[in-house]
């Protein structure tokens, strides 16, 4: 069995190189991963967009997906931190349909790209849910078990409101949210509310960010949902909290 599949390398811009991983799931299709590497990265951090879940990572490392994490996956280059977007072979809902980013086999292919990339580096890894995204971070830091330990810390942006942290959960965790979100399943309060109702002893904050501008449906990619033209920001804020934790 293969352990990792890389296929494509180029540079984008501060000197990184990008590679695609599969990620090795049993006898099932494998979960796909786009690595975004410095030269000499500090900590690394998965990235788990949100809708679907389906980034649409080819083989030769184009991505389909016009997320906020595809729009900014070369910016976390200028904090030395290798950024991964991880894909999903299958549909995980909505808040519409049904969030099947609860379900086990979701979960355990989570659990299998955080080993892979803490073996590949031996680096702080960190966890980035978006949107429906953010349920993952949630639901897997909730559920820890086994890889307690191996995980540094998780950051929710955009948060569903249905997401939440159990008190046993002490990792240090930063929730980011537009000002202006007007996605009615992502309320500003979700994200506030997960922060604000953390124990006092554990690393939290919260940072509401402003500015950019608002295209297409308010719970779109490139909607304030979305950080449309403020990734810069959107990038500095959960880089910063992870060299500083």
């Amino acid at each position: 069995m293969k352990f990792f599949l890389a296929i494509a390398i180029w540079v984008i811009s501060f000197g990184v190189s990008a590679q695609v991983f599969d990620v090795p799931h049993s006898d099932e299709a494998p979960t796909k991963t786009l690595l975004v590497q410095p030269s000499k990265p500090r900590a690394l951090v998965l990235l788990f967009p949100g809708g679907g879940g389906k980034a649409g990572i080819s083989d030769s490392g184009t991505v389909r997906s016009k997320h906020t994490f595809v729009r900014s996956l070369d910016m976390w280059g200028e904090y030395g931190i290798a950024a991964v977007l991880v894909d999903s072979p299958y549909d995980l809902g909505d808040l519409r349909r049904g969030n099947l980013r609860g379900r086990q086999d979701h979960l355990t292919r989570v659990d299998e790209v955080v080993k892979f990339y803490k073996a590949k580096f031996g680096l702080p890894v960190w966890i980035f849910g978006h949107s429906m995204g953010s349920s993952t971070a949630t639901y897997y830091a909730n559920e820890l078990g086994a890889s307690k330990g191996v995980l540094s810390g998780i950051i929710i942006a955009g948060t569903i409101y249905s997401a939440s942290l159990n008190d046993e959960v002490s990792l240090p965790v930063l929730g980011i949210h537009h000002a202006y979100d007007g996605c009615a399943g992502t309320p500003v309060v979700a994200t506030s509310r997960i922060i604000q109702g953390r124990p006092s002893k554990y690393v939290s904050q919260l940072e509401i960010i402003e500015g950019g501008i608002s295209e297409g449906g308010v719970c779109e990619s490139f909607a304030y949902h979305g950080f449309n033209q403020t990734e810069p920001e959107f990038v500095k804020h959960a880089a910063q909290f992870i060299l500083n934790h």
